[in-house]
């Protein structure tokens, strides 16, 4: 992987496909090869932050300060993650962790927004989602990524633990609370998308207004255009065959963001587990190999990728019909075997196109 950006090594003239057309989503994983045909110039600059890679990729001489610009939305990633990771002792939500079931704990305005918006998905969703679902990684072993299998007792006891309406959150005092002893807040299905809109607003701010920026190849964010296209390209790499790519979609000013257990998982007895816990149950969703979001911004694309996933085909249905402002692409398993089926919701002929 990339080392850590700094001016110097900001990359210039790759082509669209150099930059796989011009991200391909999935799973962090290596990307694969796709030729080496031209197309027009993009800069980029890449950075390792939240346990993956993220991009910001760019037309190539239109903005004269795009290098700085680039440089310093990647320095906010790195704050952003300082923040919101539960991996570092000293980060505010450690730090909210471990006192607010004892008194009310403010936060940063901005972390406190966020905090809002996981709550009202949370509810949108029927729990599907939902940011104090801590405590069921930690006993799935999947806080360290070491996958193991807790008992029944185990799991009752952390879904006790487990619902944002135990969260009371103060709007006049920026304050966090927690009903019970031993909750936990864990950003991990939202937080690279909070990190995107707020990097894409910044590059705003700086005059940058056509970009695209993604972290770890599953979360992806769109503004403005690439050069001589209305939009920005992105590929969706098929769930079972990591070296395909199963559609393609065309953003502008939207976000996107896909779910699967495709290669973070593990097996027990013969069974397979996915990483993508369901915090209304307590045990791995299953039943969707993928869910793909498009949404109007990063944070909303990536925490209802997760909810999609969590919800199943009949469910998901139903909440794209209430909320047509949300398009996604759910991926099943076929009824022969290595076989899918592909259920585009809110879609049209020209956001999408199937590839294989």
């Amino acid at each position: 992987m990339p080392s850590r950006t700094n001016r110097r090594a900001f990359l210039a003239g790759r082509s669209a496909l150099e930059a796989l057309a011009d991200v391909a989503l999935g799973e962090p994983q290596p990307l694969p090869k796709v030729g080496s045909h031209a197309g027009p110039v993009l800069l980029s600059a890449r950075r390792d932050a939240m346990a993956c890679e993220f991009e910001i990729l760019q037309n190539a001489g239109q903005y004269p300060t795009g290098t700085e610009a680039a440089l310093a939305a990647l320095d906010l990633i790195d704050l952003l993650e300082g923040q919101m990771s539960v991996y570092r002792p000293h980060s505010e939500v450690s730090e909210l962790n471990r006192r607010a079931a004892h008194e009310p704990t403010p936060v940063e305005p901005g972390l406190f927004g966020l905090f809002e918006q996981a709550v009202a998905l949370s509810r949108e969703t029927g729990g599907a989602f939902d940011i104090t679902a801590g405590p069921l990684s930690k006993i799935w072993g999947f806080y360290r990524r070491q996958g193991s299998l807790p008992t029944s007792d185990e799991v009752q006891a952390a879904l006790a633990l487990v619902g944002s309406e135990k969260l009371l959150l103060d709007g006049s005092e920026m304050t966090v609370q927690f009903q019970q002893v031993g909750m936990e807040i864990n950003l991990g299905a939202i937080g690279k998308g909070y990190a995107l809109d707020r990097a894409a607003n910044l590059l705003a701010e700086q005059g940058v207004n056509d970009v695209l920026i993604h972290g770890g190849n599953s979360s992806v964010l769109a503004r403005g255009s690439r050069a001589g296209s209305d939009g920005w390209t992105v590929a969706l790499r098929h769930p079972l065959k990591p070296d395909e790519r199963l559609a393609e979609f065309r953003l502008r000013n939207r976000a996107l963001g896909t779910s699967g257990s495709g290669t973070q998982f593990f097996h027990h007895q013969g069974r397979r587990y996915g990483h993508i816990l369901d915090p209304r149950t307590g045990w791995p969703a299953d039943g969707i190999l993928s869910a793909t979001v498009i949404a109007p911004s990063a944070a909303l694309a990536d925490a209802l990728s997760t909810a999609l996933y969590g919800l199943g085909l009949g469910r998901a249905r139903e909440f794209c019909a209430r909320h047509l402002e949300i398009s996604a692409l759910l991926v099943t398993a076929g009824t022969r075997s290595g076989t899918i089926e592909l259920e585009p919701l809110n879609l049209t002929d020209d956001a999408w196109q199937a590839l294989s």
